[in-house]
């Protein structure tokens, strides 16, 4: 074999030229004293011709033999197809390969599905057979888009400075937000690794180090629910500088993807990127990773119904709880009451107790809860801009939750009802900044927001030991529509601030030295100022490349229960494996 070109790369220029072609067979027509044979590579597909009747017949019965998926090697001259056999959807549909030699390589079982980006199977059979999935030509050029965007990464990174540092895999098990995958130490009977929710505590060395600017495409575990935009196994750009602040951070990163973007999908992104408050996000979208192309912004209506007869927002007012609304334009006359009532089960299994609405036609308010609130019209419609054909959706309650569940509910009406503005801003970047440090848990007690290690804002914090839920980190997400693209914050670097932090969500002295000592022994040698944040290399490119499942960006996903339905992991290991890592297997199934 001596392959001259790829099959999708053979064109009019090489008309009259002599080719060497290896691919897998695609299709094979037989038309009597013509043989057409499509040939795949991972640059497309080209078309080899055969005349029965002049070719060779040692060629003429080796053909006879090709079916789907055989890998052969071609040799033979091009020539320009005629005018009316033109295939304009096909890269290479103004030639085709005239065959003079076809060796078969290998041969092919019948595929559980046709290799083509029109497969309609299902997911699991896909998964199954992923390096059959892999062939096609939409799965393949996922693979190289993704090279290449890392390829620009890496070239950002080093003009700017950046080291790669690669750090490990087996590490010591430490709160960081999700469950640890565990890895038993034989050596040490008893004893086990965790594999790295993230990079984070050794990124952090290093900045104690002197590393200055690290980065790393770093494999990430987390051993938690899978879901369409979430994986237990992922891959992430992770990246710390020391002497910065959130600005620095921020050009770095809005700098980097202006690169990506351009290079890899010919899009110049606006910069800089917009910036809101975590509490404005919460207010106005009821998220933290807003999507904010169809409008549709949450209204606090809470003092219009002050003084309101209508017991359910009357109650809710008199718990300092708000009033909220949220306004699908003109589509009052497309739903029905079972439609609302399918909107209220949404609502409900997020904290509503129940959804209030009313229809907006011929400039009077109908249905729902119409007759409540119609000595409010003239407020509510100034304050709302409802129109005729509107319908409105109210929530009433504590803030934190109807903020949760009409943004919820808000998704749900922009995608049901398609009312994304994708042609007018198609990728829509928003820093999203100033989170709580802390949240409450069911036990009375606190949770880091994030994680531990990120740094309180000066203005709040006064009141780590007094009042945590009044402190706001320095930590910020980037936000592309609707999708969490990036997180990270800027560090506690001073050894007692961060037993403080450690303090508040109940880690005792001894916990925090067992867990974290190498840590804070080390910010006492003299830790710099740092910060970094670490965007989703999968998330990245599914939104690049605006699809909704982040299975179709890597090699050999997993299901949302985990498992890899190609090598059938996860296993059970033998007794004797058992034996030397010094387990024993105890059932947890509850029945």
């Amino acid at each position: 074999m001596n392959r001259t070109h790829y099959c999708g790369n053979v064109n009019a220029e090489h008309v009259g030229k002599e080719v060497e072609l290896c691919g897998w067979v695609a299709r094979v027509r037989d038309l009597g004293n013509l043989t057409f044979i499509q040939l795949r590579d991972k640059t497309g597909i080209v078309q080899i011709a055969l005349n029965t009747e002049v070719s060779d017949k040692k060629i003429v019965e080796i053909t006879k033999k090709l079916k789907s998926e055989y890998v052969i090697n071609v040799k033979g001259k091009v020539i320009k197809r005629t005018n009316e056999n033109i295939n304009k959807d096909m890269k290479t549909g103004e030639i085709e390969v005239v065959a003079e030699e076809i060796n078969i390589l290998n041969e092919s079982k019948l595929p559980p599905f046709h290799i083509d980006d029109n497969v309609t199977v299902s997911e699991n059979l896909r998964l199954k057979y992923r390096y059959l999935d892999l062939r096609r030509p939409f799965m393949n050029n996922i693979l190289t888009f993704r090279y290449n965007v890392i390829k620009s990464i890496r070239e950002f990174l080093a003009y700017e400075n950046f080291t790669e540092v690669e750090t490990p895999f087996l590490i010591k098990s430490t709160p960081e937000g999700a469950r640890d995958f565990v890895v038993p130490s034989r050596l040490h009977s008893g004893k086990f690794y965790a594999l790295p929710q993230s990079p984070q505590l050794f990124k952090q060395l290093l900045m104690v180090s002197g590393v200055d600017k690290y980065f790393q495409i770093a494999r990430c575990f987390r051993d938690e629910d899978a879901r369409s935009d979430r994986q237990t196994d992922f891959t992430q750009l992770d990246m710390e500088m020391s002497f910065s602040d959130e600005n620095m951070i921020f050009s770095t990163m809005e700098k980097l993807l202006y690169k990506v973007f351009k290079e890899n999908i010919g899009i110049e992104l606006s910069l800089p990127f917009d910036r809101m408050k975590y509490d404005e996000a919460m207010e106005k979208y009821g998220s933290d990773k807003p999507e904010r192309r169809a409008g549709m912004e949450l209204e606090t209506l809470t003092e219009i119904f002050k003084n309101t007869s209508f017991k359910v927002f009357a109650q809710a007012i008199e718990k300092s709880g708000v009033i909220k609304a949220v306004v699908l334009k003109n589509k009052a006359d497309q739903i029905s009451r079972k439609t609302v009532d399918i909107y209220e089960q949404l609502v409900k299994k997020n904290g509503a107790a129940g959804l209030a609405w009313t229809k907006y036609i011929n400039n009077e308010f109908e249905g729902g809860v119409s007759k409540f609130i119609s000595d409010k019209k003239e407020e509510l419609v100034g304050k709302l801009k409802i129109e005729n054909n509107d319908i409105v959706f109210f929530g009433a309650g504590e803030k934190d939750i109807v903020n949760n569940y009409l943004g919820i509910l808000r998704l749900h009406l922009i995608r049901e009802w398609n009312l994304l503005n994708k042609e007018e801003k198609k990728f829509d970047m928003l820093w999203v900044t100033d989170f709580p440090l802390f949240e409450k848990n069911d036990n009375g007690g606190y949770d880091a927001k994030h994680h531990l290690f990120s740094m309180p804002t000066d203005d709040t914090l006064q009141y780590v030991d007094s009042a945590p839920e009044k402190v706001y980190g320095r930590l910020y997400d980037l936000v592309c529509n609707g999708n969490e693209l990036a997180s990270g914050s800027i560090r506690i670097h001073n050894p007692q601030l961060q037993r403080k932090v450690m303090r508040v969500v109940g880690l005792t002295d001894e916990e925090m030295d067992r867990k974290f000592g190498f840590l804070l022994e080390a910010f006492e040698y003299g830790a710099p100022p740092h910060g970094g944040i670490a965007p989703g290399i999968d998330r990245l490119i599914m939104v690049m490349k605006g699809l909704d499942n982040l299975k179709d960006v890597i090699a050999f996903p997993k299901t949302n229960t985990q498992l890899c339905l190609l090598t059938d992991a996860p296993d059970y290991l033998s007794e004797e494996q058992l034996v030397e890592l010094g387990l024993k297997v105890v059932s947890t199934d509850k029945e």
